[in-house]
């Protein structure tokens, strides 16, 4: 018995439009890629120049046109932290920290309220937290200077830290209304059948689950209170002044003091820098909640 064996077929040609559509698929990738580099550049050379100042001495940072090769120094990091950088950063970490502790703690049973367990008005509530933010800064603040000179509290840290947490507080309930609405009702409907109360379900179910969210939001009230520098500048004056006033301070209006408020501007970035970089893959997770069902 003679077994005939079939040749394997040969793959089917690929047509010139295929080919065709595949390179300008390629093209226009590389493209893509090409042109976001270049955007990304555009919008990071300031910075790169920032650092780059920084380092420079101050004749070959105000130098026109421009110095790119220069034997780097110190002497401005130097003549900053000489400058009595320490208390405005003391002062900022405290506000900022203080105020954000704050802010979640009080975020988090607000935004349990108006997500898990909402009632009516709920939506007037969310509309009068937000509203707080369309209110221009410089329309407040002549009410709470008086205020706060009648109160004697002008010049002080607690000032700034009921403030910052009033600031941030709106952001933080409507960011955390929308990490808890990701939370499954099932969890919850589970827990309430095990007997757990409210305390108990938002500290071992609630805020584990939404760990990656709660710290998102704490990092952004964190910049937020970090680089806030109105309320600082106008109700403070030599004991509560933050970092941006004393970046502000850098700029005389004799001599040069270009490549030293560039070295100031630089610490005082490194902190909110290093917050982002230590917590970044919890604020992209927090971030991407409820992108993908």
């Amino acid at each position: 018995m003679t077994t005939l064996i079939t040749p394997p077929k040969s793959p089917a040609p690929i047509s010139a439009e295929r080919k065709s559509r595949e390179a300008r698929r390629r093209f226009s990738g590389s493209a893509l890629t090409t042109v976001t580099w270049l955007l990304a550049f555009v919008f990071f050379a300031p910075v790169i120049w920032l650092v780059l100042t920084a380092f420079k001495p101050e004749s070959a940072a105000a130098s026109n046109p421009p110095v790119f090769f220069f034997v780097p120094t110190f002497e401005q990091f130097e003549a900053v932290l000489s400058n009595g950088a320490g208390a405005y950063f003391l002062n900022s970490l405290i506000a900022t920290g203080v105020s954000t502790i704050l802010v979640v703690l009080l975020a988090v049973p607000a935004a349990y309220a108006v997500s898990i367990r909402p009632v009516k008005k709920t939506q007037d509530v969310l509309f009068f937290f937000i509203s707080t933010k369309m209110l221009p800064v410089v329309a407040v603040i002549m009410p709470i200077y008086v205020i706060a000179g009648q109160l004697k509290v002008l010049d002080n840290i607690g000032t700034l830290i009921v403030l910052y947490t009033a600031m941030n507080l709106p952001i933080a309930v409507w960011m955390m209304r929308s990490f808890f609405q990701e939370v499954p009702a099932e969890v919850l409907e589970a827990a309430s059948m095990d007997g757990a109360g409210l305390i108990k379900t938002l500290r071992t179910i609630l805020i584990p689950m939404v760990t990656p969210g709660l710290a998102a939001t704490a990092l952004i009230c964190v910049i937020f209170a970090w680089n806030e520098f109105f309320f600082a500048l106008n109700l403070t004056a030599a004991n509560a002044a933050t970092v941006p006033v004393f970046l502000v301070s850098q700029m005389t209006s004799e001599g040069l003091f270009l490549a030293k408020l560039s070295a100031a501007s630089v610490l005082a970035s490194l902190p909110v820098v290093i917050a982002g970089w230590v917590a970044q893959k919890q604020l992209v997770r927090g971030l991407s909640m409820g992108a993908v069902k």
